[in-house]
C-alpha cells in the first residue's frame, strides 16, 4: 500500500503549494508532503504525475441506514409535515432492517461519500436490538457490520454507539417503535469494549447521548467519566423549535445551556446541528472548543431551521459538516448550502471567510477539515506527515476547472454546476475510487439493490 504521488498544486494547511511530492507507507500514514519537489520518488522513481489534489473531507454525522430512505418521504400528509413527522416514518421502516441489510446499506452510502469526496466517516449508530426489542448475541452485532461495510468501501471509520433511553424530557418511557433503540450506559460500554480490537489506523470508538429527549445529564455524566479517555462524544442538540420549547419547561433553560450546565464541554464533544441556540450559546460552544456539527442538507431537508455561522466564526467556533440523513452524499453540497443559507438568512454574499481567509471556498472547506478531525478522533484532515494519506484528485480537464488559477479552483469547485469534479480518490493509503467509479462499485451496488427490494415488501 505504501506509495507517493507527485502534485503540481496541492491545497496544504497553510493554502495551495506547487509541485507537492506526497508520499505513504504501508500502514496508510503520510510519510512526507514536499512542496517545490523536483518530481522524484524514492530513488528517482518517477511518481504518478496529476495536476490538483485535495486532504479528503471528514463526515462528521452519519446514521448509514437511512441512506434506504432517500426519496421515500418527499408526499405531504392531510397535517403540515415537520421532523417529527418524518421520524414516525423512519421508525416503521427501521422496525424491520436486519444486520445483513444495515451492512448492505452501509457500503453502498460509503462508496458513495467516497467518490464524491469524504474519506472518513462518524457513524452515530443506535440501531442495536433485535427487531422484538432483544439484544442481539453479540452486543455490537449492528455496529459491527457497519464497520465491515467500512473495511470493504475502504472509508475510515469512527463508531459512535448511542446512549438512547428515553422518548422524552422528563425520562418518559420509549414506544414500541424506539425499542431497537434501547440502550443504558452499561450497553453502550459492552458494545465500545466489543469494538475495541477492531481500532486501528482506520477505525476508531467513541460514543452518543442521543440528545438530552432521549438520555438524562446523569446518564450522560456516567457515560463520558467511564469511556476511555480522549474518546469522541458526539450529542443531537437543539435542532428543532420543540426541543428547544420542551427544554425550557423541563429545565428551565435552553438545551445547550442545560446541557454545558451540568456537563464539561470540551473538544471532545461534536454538538450535532445546535440549530436554535442563542448569543450565549453561541460563546459557550466557542469557548468550550467544541466543535458544531452541521448537516446543511438533512436540516434543509426535514426544515430544521439556519445555524447562526457568522456569530459563531466571529466568536471563533470550530465547525465541520456531516450528511446525517444521506439525502445527499457530496460535501461540496454540504458546504455550498451552508453558505447559501447565510446568504439567504442575511441577504448578502459571501459570508463564511474570516480576517484571515477571504475566499468562501477555501475558508469552509479547510474549516470543516479541521473541525471534522476534531470530531473524529482520528489524525485526519490535512496533507501533512503522520496523519492518514486521505486525498482528492481532482478533474482538472473538467471545463469548470480547465486552467484554473489556484485561488479560483475550490470557488469552481465548490458553487459552479453540480458534476462531480472528483476523479480518484486515496483513503488510508489505498486507491478506493479511480477515474470517478468505486473500485467495488458493482457489487456493493448489487448487494444494496437486494436490502432495498426486501425492505420494500415492509413498507406500510
Amino acid at each position: 500500500m505504501s506509495g507517493w504521488l507527485f502534485a503540481r498544486r496541492a491545497l496544504l494547511p497553510q493554502g495551495w503549494a506547487a509541485d507537492v511530492l506526497i508520499e505513504w507507507d504501508d500502514a496508510g500514514v503520510l510519510t512526507a508532503v514536499t512542496p517545490g519537489s523536483s518530481g522524484s520518488g524514492p530513488q528517482d522513481q518517477t511518481p504518478r504525475t496529476v495536476e490538483l489534489v485535495l486532504p479528503g473531507m471528514v463526515n462528521l454525522h452519519s446514521h448509514a441506514f437511512q441512506r434506504a430512505l432517500g426519496g421515500l418521504t418527499e408526499t405531504a400528509g392531510d397535517n403540515p409535515d415537520s421532523f417529527w413527522t418524518w421520524r414516525e416514518l423512519m421508525y416503521r421502516f427501521a422496525r424491520n432492517i436486519t444486520p445483513e441489510q444495515i451492512e448492505a446499506i452501509a457500503a453502498q452510502l460509503f462508496s458513495e461519500c467516497l467518490r464524491h469526496g469524504y474519506t472518513s466517516v462518524c457513524e452515530f449508530h443506535y440501531v442495536q436490538r433485535a427487531p422484538d426489542g432483544s439484544l442481539y448475541a453479540r452486543p455490537a452485532e449492528t455496529a459491527e457490520r457497519v464497520a465491515a461495510a467500512s473495511r470493504a468501501a475502504g472509508i475510515g471509520l469512527t463508531m459512535l454507539p448511542v446512549l438512547y433511553s428515553y422518548a422524552g424530557f422528563g425520562e418518559l418511557a420509549l414506544g414500541s417503535d424506539q425499542q431497537r433503540f434501547r440502550t443504558d450506559p452499561d450497553q453502550v460500554l459492552r458494545i465500545v469494549e466489543a469494538l475495541e480490537p477492531l481500532r486501528g489506523g482506520q477505525f476508531e470508538v467513541g460514543a452518543a447521548p442521543h440528545s438530552l429527549r432521549a438520555a438524562s445529564v446523569s446518564q450522560i455524566l456516567e457515560l463520558t467519566q467511564a469511556l476511555p479517555a480522549g474518546r469522541p462524544l458526539h450529542i443531537h442538540i437543539a435542532e428543532q423549535q420543540a426541543e428547544v420549547l420542551g427544554c425550557l419547561e423541563f429545565s428551565g433553560m435552553r438545551p445547550l445551556r442545560y446541557l454545558s450546565e451540568h456537563i464539561a464541554l470540551d473538544a471532545r464533544w461534536c454538538l450535532v446541528h445546535a440549530t436554535h441556540i442563542d448569543a450565549d450559546e453561541v460563546d459557550r460552544i466557542a469557548d468550550s472548543g467544541a466543535v458544531a456539527g452541521l448537516c446543511p442538507t438533512t436540516e434543509a431537508n426535514l426544515g430544521d431551521g439556519i445555524f447562526p455561522l457568522e456569530q459563531f466564526i466571529h466568536a471563533g467556533g470550530r465547525f465541520g459538516i456531516g450528511s446525517d440523513s444521506h439525502v445527499s452524499q457530496s460535501p461540496v453540497e454540504e458546504l455550498r448550502w451552508l453558505e447559501y443559507g447565510q446568504r439567504l438568512q442575511h441577504q448578502r454574499r459571501n459570508v463564511a471567510v474570516s480576517h484571515t481567509q477571504r475566499r468562501v471556498a477555501e475558508f469552509l472547506w479547510q474549516g470543516a477539515l479541521q473541525g471534522g478531525a476534531q470530531a473524529s478522533g482520528r489524525p485526519v484532515g490535512a496533507l501533512a506527515a503522520g496523519l492518514r494519506a486521505d486525498l482528492l484528485v481532482l478533474d482538472s480537464e473538467h471545463p469548470n476547472l480547465d486552467g484554473a488559477a489556484s485561488d479560483d479552483v475550490m470557488g469552481a469547485f465548490i458553487f459552479a454546476g453540480n458534476d462531480n469534479l472528483v476523479r480518484d480518490v486515496l483513503a488510508g493509503g489505498r486507491w478506493v475510487v479511480q477515474g470517478g467509479r468505486h473500485v467495488d462499485q458493482d457489487a456493493i451496488a448489487r448487494r444494496y439493490k437486494q436490502a432495498l427490494a426486501e425492505l420494500r415488501e415492509f413498507r406500510s
